[in-house]
C-alpha cells in the first residue's frame, strides 16, 4: 500500500509547482508554454504535474491565484502595524513589482485575456471577475477598518477609492511595460498617487 501523503506535503508540492510554472510563463509567455515545459522545470514526471492540474490554461489560473493572495495578505489587519504604513508599504511593493515589469507575469496575462478569455470561453472565467472584485473588497475593507479604528477619515467611499487605486497602479503597470521606466518616471507618480490617497483618506499620522 503507498504511504498516505498529508495535505501539508500535498499543498507544499503545489506551490513548487507554481512557483515552476510562473518562471515557465514569465520565460515563454502563456501561448508558447506548454505542459512538458513545466514539468521539465520543476523536475517533475507527466503524472506528477497532471495530478494537480488539468491543462495548461488550469496552472495559468492556479498561478494567477497564487499571486493574487500576496497582495490580498498586504491587505489583512495588522495590529502591529499603522494602516496608513501598512498602505504605503503595499505601495512600494507595487514599486518593485513595476520596476521588474520584464520579470512579471504582464504579458502573459495579456496573451491568456486575449486567446481564452476574450475569444469565445468568458463565461468559462468567472474567476477574472472575482480576482478583480476580491482585491477591490480587501482594500475597501481595510479602509473601512482603518476608519473604525480612527486612523482614516476617508472624504470619500471606501469603494471609489479601492477602484482608483487598482486603475492607477494597472495603467502605470501597462504604460511601463510599453515606455519603459525612464519615460513614466514610476518614482514620482507613485509619490502623486501616495499624495493623491493621503487627500482622500485623511490618514491620522504617527508621530
Amino acid at each position: 500500500m503507498a504511504p498516505k501523503v498529508s495535505e501539508n506535503y500535498k499543498k507544499q508540492k503545489k506551490n513548487e509547482l507554481l512557483k515552476a510554472a510562473r518562471r515557465v510563463f514569465i520565460k515563454k509567455g502563456y501561448t508558447h508554454s506548454t505542459m512538458q515545459d513545466i514539468m521539465d522545470e520543476a523536475g517533475v514526471s507527466r503524472g506528477a504535474l497532471y495530478s494537480y492540474f488539468d491543462n495548461i490554461e488550469h496552472v495559468f489560473m492556479e498561478v494567477l491565484k497564487f499571486e493574487d493572495q500576496i497582495d490580498i495578505h498586504f491587505f489583512e489587519e495588522d495590529d502591529q502595524t499603522h494602516f496608513w504604513k501598512q498602505l504605503t508599504n503595499w505601495v512600494e511593493s507595487q514599486q518593485r513589482n513595476i520596476e521588474t515589469i520584464n520579470e512579471s507575469l504582464l504579458i502573459c496575462k495579456t496573451e491568456f485575456f486575449l486567446t481564452t478569455y476574450y475569444l469565445g470561453n468568458r463565461g468559462n472565467h468567472s474567476y477574472v471577475t472575482e480576482r478583480y472584485q476580491k482585491l477591490v473588497n480587501s482594500i475597501k475593507k481595510f479602509i473601512q477598518k482603518g476608519s473604525e479604528r480612527g486612523e482614516f477619515q476617508p472624504r470619500l467611499s471606501s469603494e471609489s477609492i479601492a477602484l482608483y487605486l487598482i486603475s492607477f497602479l494597472d495603467g502605470l503597470m501597462l504604460d511601463t511595460f510599453h515606455l519603459g521606466i525612464e519615460r513614466t518616471k514610476v518614482n514620482d507618480q507613485l509619490k502623486v498617487l501616495v499624495f493623491s490617497l493621503k487627500e482622500m483618506l485623511c490618514p491620522i499620522i504617527e508621530k
